[in-house]
């Protein structure tokens, strides 16, 4: 199993650090906020051990931002505020379990490996249309057998068209499910991203463009 401690006191790091590693787990450590965000987006790690008051960074928005992202890590957040509403708040943020300080090291190991065991998430359906064929789980896209590098906004707006199923998307949908919330709706990122990607999948076409409707393949 490999974990990631995020915690700015040191001390309290390392000891949670050795502990886990007794117990056979991969450990590496993160100091701050914006270390620990960049670290856990990764995704590649099985449970996450995260302090909520962290430099740099909160951990409530390193939390946020893991469940926006889709990240499939497991959070264990631990905090000194320990009251019912403080813990529900955590869980609220999307957080696995809550732990509060100080805590028993027992009780650690035994959330932390509990959170391993859990189903992890299933793995998304390979979409398939015509000799289009893209895998989400291993961010592929194949034509007629050939692979094809796309950008990750094309690859997430191909992925939009085909889980259609061939229904019309509109520009505005899009853009909300392809772009973060802070996208300019008057934009024309939809417009220029869908033409870089017909450029890709090349011939014969298979973008259909409805005038003031939108999109569908």
């Amino acid at each position: 199993m490999r974990v990631l401690i995020v915690e700015d006191h040191k001390d309290l790091a390392e000891s949670v650090a050795r502990g886990l590693r007794r117990h056979a787990m991969e450990v590496e450590l993160a100091h701050d906020g914006e270390q620990g965000l960049s670290r856990a987006s990764s995704g590649v790690y099985d449970v996450v051990v995260l302090d909520r008051d962290l430099p740099l960074v909160h951990g409530d928005d390193i939390c946020r931002a893991l469940v926006r992202q889709g990240c499939p890590s497991r959070v264990l957040m631990l905090t000194a505020a320990g009251t019912l509403a403080d813990r529900v708040d955590g869980l609220d943020l999307g957080a696995d379990d809550y732990l509060a300080k100080p805590f028993s090291f027992a009780e650690l190991i035994a959330r932390v490996q509990a959170l391993d065991r859990r189903d992890q998430p299933a793995v998304p359906p390979v979409l398939v249309r015509g000799d289009i064929e893209l895998d989400p789980a291993r961010r592929t896209v194949l034509r007629g057998g050939r692979r094809l590098e796309l950008s990750p906004k094309e690859m997430a707006v191909l992925e939009v068209l085909l889980a259609a199923g061939g229904a019309v998307v509109s520009a505005e949908e899009l853009l909300e499910r392809a772009w973060d919330r802070d996208a300019d709706p008057f934009s024309n990122a939809v417009k220029v991203t869908v033409s870089r990607l017909r450029r890709k999948l090349g011939d014969p076409p298979v973008i259909e463009t409805l005038p003031h409707v939108g999109y569908r393949i």
